[in-house]
């Protein structure tokens, strides 16, 4: 149990780091491969998830090599053309062998130490098979726990056509994990400015 309260329950859970996408607004950068103090971004979070996860996936579409030398499971999209991180939460989804599974974006490199465990608490406490987390103002939407019981709805939501997340958890049903105290979790770098702007948070 850390100082929060909340316990680990790491064998229930799977970790997705979503590198999947097209950097279009940071000039087609590969972000989760973008340096910071000294170490791509993802392995920044891959060093925060390893301890609170059973296993750390890596969703991605390109530079497979590079991201080979983090010596951790690659996970393409199975959908062509860069459909966005449903997608690669959906390819994560198909290969877990635990309960739930759990996501992050590449870009946000301060995975707070009780993110998995909160999550966890959040979907059982509300009954619920997906929870999502909230920074005391909004939704966090790449920042997802979904029980591996509902992939077959996830594929029939992606053969649809479909690709936003938001939609898709309203539908189903969720949970909201409060990280108001850990808002710093959720700064990214989606833009050069952002980019500069990254800083250690918790």
């Amino acid at each position: 149990m850390d100082e929060s309260g909340y316990t680990p329950t790491s064998t229930d859970l799977t970790a997705v780091i979503l590198a999947g996408g097209r950097g279009s607004r940071l000039g087609g950068q590969d972000k989760g491969l973008l340096p910071l103090r000294g170490k791509p971004f993802c392995a920044h979070q891959l060093e925060a998830l390893r301890p609170q996860v059973a296993e750390v996936l890596l969703n991605i579409n390109r530079n497979h090599e590079r991201y080979a030398e983090l010596g951790i499971a690659l996970v393409d999209d199975g959908l062509s053309g860069f459909q966005g991180p449903l997608a690669g939460i959906h390819a994560a989804l198909a290969r877990i062998e635990t309960d739930y599974l759990i996501s992050v974006p590449c870009d946000a490199p301060n995975i707070a130490p009780d993110y998995a465990a909160r999550m966890l608490e959040a979907a059982r406490r509300q009954e619920r098979k997906i929870a999502v987390a909230h920074d005391g103002e909004r939704e966090q939407p790449v920042y997802l726990l979904v029980h591996r019981a509902l992939l077959d709805d996830l594929t029939e939501y992606l053969a649809a056509g479909d690709r936003k997340i938001d939609r898709w958890y309203q539908a189903v049903g969720y949970a909201r994990a409060a990280f108001e105290d850990r808002a710093g979790m959720f700064v990214n770098a989606n833009t050069p400015e952002e980019l500069e702007k990254v800083t250690d948070g918790g």
